[in-house]
């Protein structure tokens, strides 16, 4: 038996709100065609024959959905992508996921993504201020109004979801508004994504998170989130949960975490296949998932190539304690949250230092708080 998670854009690059920071209108702007647009009926059908291709009785499949922003698909497009699974013979257990920035959500979006039993990443900046700031609509005016009505949509419809937040380098300064706000609101489930620089970058950004803020924002969550825990009530931080599943569970549940790139799967509007969302790019296609199936497509040079790339480690990382359970990290955040230019300084390496102490003491007080 087997498990396999596939990304899918359905309406590539498409957005309707202009973040400031948005890492995918960078990746897409260094394309020959910046959006690909709306997936149509034929590319789907042809994408779930194909993905079915490679599935036995018994597998299990995630389909998530991401951007750009995906709802721009359309409910419907949706609705063809649940009828094209429930018309496959295979008996595989499929899983949805939706990643939104929650502009469109609705009541009849909400009656199919609890029907169809989709965990949902709702995009949420932390802060109602920092989100204003930065994730903004095509007339630069704050969403933030709007996305909390959104999740009380989903509170109300029992909509099993998590809350993404861009961790930028000022909102790494607000730890404790972070964590105020997400007891304020019952958020349970939160994943910090670490606020990357362009591609091609000559200079640092404002927005991008540096290793230094990257350590001393988790350094303050993780007191607030350890005196919580301690009073009885786990509050889901992807990362802590990370951290566990690694050192205590021998369970690796991010990519990237042990320093070397996992496979995922990633398709564009078109049909297109890449290995990484952070690589949407065209010398990193792969093929057309209309032309062929996953594993066909991923026995290609340019998948072997890119899973297989060298890492190269400074003096800094190969004196680290934790050097084996990280190998450098993932090579795209690496200026966000691992070593620093100067090779003094690891984000990581003082995450790890406060938190791994710990690990058993947590485990057994997330069992106790889960009961």
């Amino acid at each position: 038996m087997k498990h396999i998670s596939v990304l899918v854009k359905p309406a590539s690059a498409l957005c309707n709100i202009r973040c400031r920071y948005c890492f995918y209108a960078d990746v897409s702007s260094h394309r020959e065609v910046r959006s690909f647009g709306k997936m149509t009926p034929e590319i789907a059908s042809q994408m779930i024959e194909n993905i079915f291709l490679d599935l036995a009785d018994g597998d299990e499949l995630t389909l998530a959905f991401q951007g750009g922003e995906p709802t721009l698909a359309g409910l419907d497009y949706f609705r063809f992508i649940v009828s094209l699974v429930q018309k496959q013979k295979k008996r595989v257990r499929v899983h949805y996921a939706l990643q939104t920035n929650g502009i469109l959500i609705n009541k009849q979006w909400c009656e199919f993504l609890k029907e169809n039993q989709f965990l949902v990443g709702l995009s949420i900046d932390g802060h109602p201020l920092y989100h204003d700031l930065n994730r903004v609509d095509t007339k630069g005016r704050g969403t933030f109004h709007k996305v909390l009505e959104t999740k009380k949509m989903f509170d109300a419809f029992q909509i099993e979801y998590n809350v993404l937040c861009v961790l930028t380098n000022p909102l790494a300064k607000e730890a404790k508004k972070v964590y105020r706000f997400l007891q304020e609101q019952a958020i349970e489930y939160v994943q910090f994504i670490p606020c990357l620089d362009e591609l091609e970058a000559v200079k640092k950004s404002s927005y991008a998170l540096t290793p230094q803020r990257f350590a001393s924002f988790y350094g303050q969550l993780f007191k607030l989130w350890w005196a919580e825990l301690q009073s009885g009530h786990y509050r889901s931080v992807k990362l802590f949960d990370d951290l566990m599943n690694l050192f205590v569970n021998s369970q690796i549940t991010a990519c990237g975490i042990l320093g070397n790139c996992q496979i995922q799967y990633v398709i564009e509007a078109d049909g297109s296949v890449y290995p990484c969302d952070f690589y949407v790019l065209d010398e990193y296609r792969i093929g057309y998932i209309q032309e062929a199936g996953l594993k066909e497509l991923f026995e290609q040079e340019i998948s072997t190539s890119f899973l297989c790339e060298k890492r190269e480690t400074g003096p800094f990382c190969q004196a680290c304690p934790f050097q084996k359970a990280c190998n450098g990290g993932c090579k795209r955040m690496k200026d966000a949250v691992y070593v620093t230019k100067e090779q003094n300084f690891c984000g990581y390496q003082q995450v790890l230092k406060q938190v791994i102490p710990q690990t058993k003491e947590i485990m057994r007080l997330v069992r106790s708080a889960q009961r």
